[in-house]
């Protein structure tokens, strides 16, 4: 693979590093909205996904290009005594499991600080060019 000509490593840190922050966001909107049982529509709250993109060929940039709606079916619990409740004392429940929303949040959080990891590195490497040349 051939890094393109228009991405630095620290173009290609620094995209990764936000991608990650748009994705954390996206997370932590579900964790926090793991019990609505309405969104203002009259629906539950749809747990969002990132969807990643790389911004060109070979080794470059990476991108959120979206947030979109995961459109799985909603959980019902049975709580007869809920606002939200059916007929038949069904919540319909957001489309939200906490245990997966922590370990995608654990994912990105390692990704965001693997690029931070890299600025640094890449800093250190020029700080220590710059002193060989003094």
């Amino acid at each position: 693979m051939e890094i393109s000509g228009s991405f630095s490593p620290i173009d290609i840190a620094v995209s990764g590093m936000r991608a990650h922050n748009k994705h954390m966001g996206a997370i932590s909107s579900n964790i926090a909205n793991a019990r609505t049982t309405d969104d203002g529509s009259g629906q539950p709250y749809r747990r969002l996904e990132g969807v990643f993109k790389a911004d060109g060929e070979g080794i470059s940039s990476v991108s959120l290009s979206d947030i979109a709606q995961d459109m799985s079916p909603f959980h019902h619990n049975l709580q007869p005594g809920h606002p939200s409740a059916d007929e038949q004392g069904y919540v319909s429940m957001p489309n939200v499991n906490l245990p997966i929303e922590m370990m995608n949040l654990s994912i990105a959080t390692k990704a965001y600080q693997a690029n931070a990891a890299i600025l640094k590195r890449y800093q250190k490497m020029v700080e220590t060019t710059l002193e060989l040349l003094r």
